[in-house]
């Protein structure tokens, strides 16, 4: 059993390191820039998003929280916006640690994240998935969502 909580200030230095180091690697490695640019690039869009820490009306980041040896654990981490308008909401950030991944945490976060959302009138969820990220391909696949677009790129001039 998994919990979704939304995270508590102590617990925010900890999720902006891990988004920081993980979505710097994704950059450099998506649009090719240095890891020192893509650094910076990550620091720039964590903040716009959280100018104030978790005082954000717009965001939300929820700890993934599951029973493991009897305590709740932090096994995860899961950022998303609601845009009422639409009735949507946009996952930011899905994040399962590694030597918690294959045990279906992030089937079951997924499955709790649309039973809190149907309860506030949201019918749908959104995201954006690297095409090398097979593994949360096969999730999203595997819990319903369908392929609406395809990013791409070109590099001129070099």
């Amino acid at each position: 059993m998994i919990v979704l909580r939304e995270m508590r200030q102590d617990e925010y230095p900890d999720y902006c390191q891990y988004f920081i180091d993980d979505y710097s690697q994704e950059i450099a490695a998506n649009y090719g820039h240095s890891l020192d640019l893509a650094i910076e690039l990550a620091k720039k869009d964590l903040h716009r998003c959280f100018p104030d820490g978790l005082e954000s009306s717009e965001h939300s980041l929820l700890c993934i929280d599951a029973e493991i040896d009897d305590k709740m654990k932090i096994v995860g981490y899961l950022w998303h916006s609601v845009k009422i308008e639409d009735k949507s909401t946009f996952i930011y950030d899905f994040y399962i640690s590694n030597e918690y991944r294959g045990f279906g945490y992030g089937t079951q976060s997924i499955s709790e994240l649309e039973n809190q959302l149907k309860s506030s009138g949201i019918n749908q969820i959104k995201l954006r998935v690297a095409y090398h990220n097979e593994r949360a391909l096969k999730l999203y696949k595997d819990v319903g969502f369908e392929i609406t677009g395809f990013n791409m790129s070109k590099k001129i001039g070099e």
